[in-house]
This record gives C-alpha cells, sequence and structure tokens, in this order.
C-alpha cells in the first residue's frame, strides 16, 4: 500500500512532468499541433470518450507497474 504522504509528495513532480509532456508539441510545431486540436475537435462524443478511457487506463496501468 502506498503511504499517504508519498502520493501528495508525487504528484505535484507528476503534474510538473505532464505539463513539460503537454507543453513539447506546441512548442516544437504549432501548427501541427493545431492541425491535431482541429482533427480532435471533429471527433464525435463517444470517440473522445473512448480516447480518455484509454489514455486513463494506459497511464493507470503504468502508474501501477512502475511503483515499488
Amino acid at each position: 500500500m502506498i503511504d499517504p504522504a508519498d502520493f501528495w509528495s508525487l504528484l505535484l513532480p507528476a503534474v510538473g512532468l505532464m505539463l513539460v509532456l503537454e507543453g513539447l508539441l506546441p512548442l516544437i510545431s504549432p501548427q501541427r499541433w493545431r492541425s491535431v486540436f482541429e482533427q480532435a475537435a471533429k471527433l464525435a462524443d463517444g470517440q473522445l470518450r473512448f480516447l480518455g478511457l484509454l489514455a486513463l487506463l494506459i497511464g493507470g496501468a503504468l502508474l501501477i507497474f512502475s511503483l515499488p
């Protein structure tokens, strides 16, 4: 079991890393980022939900398997 103090001490760096990774594409290639964003905006609600669920499951699995 994870100690709650460990969880909170890891949350801020995890959010920081997520923001760094999220900011790379618009920094490196703003036109490509805009194109991807426009394509995502055209997806149906069900498709967006599926992508969100897939990202959540992959991220959760990565977290679970990376913990000691």
